[in-house]
C-alpha cells in the first residue's frame, strides 16, 4: 500500500499530477482542489550543479495516494490532505459513485462544503454535480451522513449542518469515538460533545464522556 508520494512535481495540469521519487515518475489522477493547491506550491532549488535552472527549480509536492487496481489498470489518485482521500474512499463506497465521480465531486467542492451539504442533506445542491442524478445524491446523504462524522472529516460540523464554535479538535474526536465505541450513533453524539466543550472548553475526554452520557437520548 502507498500512503503517500512525496518528490518533485514535473508535471502538472487540473487532471494529472506527475512527481518523480527516486527516478520513478508516478502519474496521479487529482481534483480541481489539489491542483489549486499544488499550484501554489514554491519551487526548490534542490538538483545537480550542472542542472538548468528549470531542472533545479522543480516544487516538491506530497500527495496522499489512493490505488486502484483493476484487472486492466493500475491507477494511482492523488489528495492534497489525508481528509480529501478520506472523503474520497467514502463516496466510492455509494452505490452508482465510481472514482471519476467521485473527483469530480471533489473538484466542484471542497470537502468542508461537501460534508455540509451532506450533513444538512442538500439533496439539490449535490445532484447539480455533473454525472450525479437525484437518486445518487439521496444515496450519498443517507449512507454517509454519520459516516463523515464518525470518522471526523466533518470538522466543525454537526449534524445540521451549521458551523460550531471552535472547540478542541483532539478531546472532540477522542470523545465521539469513545461514545461511538459505546454504541452511540456518531451524529447526534458529536452534536451534543460539541454544545459540552463550547460551554466548558478545557474539560478532559473523560469528563466529556460523563457529560454526554448524561444528554444523549
Amino acid at each position: 500500500m502507498i500512503e503517500y508520494i512525496k518528490g518533485e512535481l514535473t508535471e502538472l495540469t487540473p487532471a494529472m499530477a506527475t512527481v518523480e521519487a527516486a527516478g520513478v515518475g508516478y502519474g496521479l489522477n487529482i481534483s480541481l482542489t489539489t491542483y489549486s493547491a499544488l499550484q501554489g506550491i514554491k519551487p526548490t532549488a534542490n538538483g545537480p550543479r550542472n542542472a538548468t535552472l528549470s531542472q533545479r527549480e522543480q516544487p516538491i509536492a506530497k500527495l496522499y495516494v489512493y490505488e486502484a487496481i483493476r484487472e486492466d489498470a493500475h491507477l494511482l489518485y492523488g489528495f492534497v490532505s489525508k481528509k480529501e482521500r478520506e472523503m474520497f474512499e467514502l463516496l466510492i463506497t455509494v452505490s452508482g459513485v465510481g472514482a471519476n465521480t467521485a473527483r469530480m465531486m471533489l473538484s466542484s467542492m471542497s470537502v468542508a462544503e461537501l460534508c455540509s451539504a451532506i450533513s444538512r442533506g442538500d439533496e439539490r445542491l449535490i445532484k447539480g454535480i455533473k454525472g450525479i442524478g437525484k437518486m445518487t445524491a439521496q444515496r450519498i446523504i443517507v449512507d454517509l451522513r454519520d459516516k463523515i462524522v464518525a470518522l471526523g472529516i466533518a470538522d466543525e460540523i454537526p449534524a445540521g449542518g451549521s458551523v460550531a464554535a471552535p472547540v478542541n479538535n483532539a478531546v472532540r474526536d477522542e470523545a465521539v469515538a469513545a461514545l461511538t465505541m459505546l454504541g452511540f450513533a456518531p451524529a447526534p453524539t458529536q452534536k451534543v460533545v460539541v454544545a459540552i466543550l463550547t460551554d466548558q472548553p478545557d474539560l478532559p475526554v473523560e469528563q466529556v464522556v460523563k457529560l454526554a452520557l448524561k444528554q444523549i437520548k
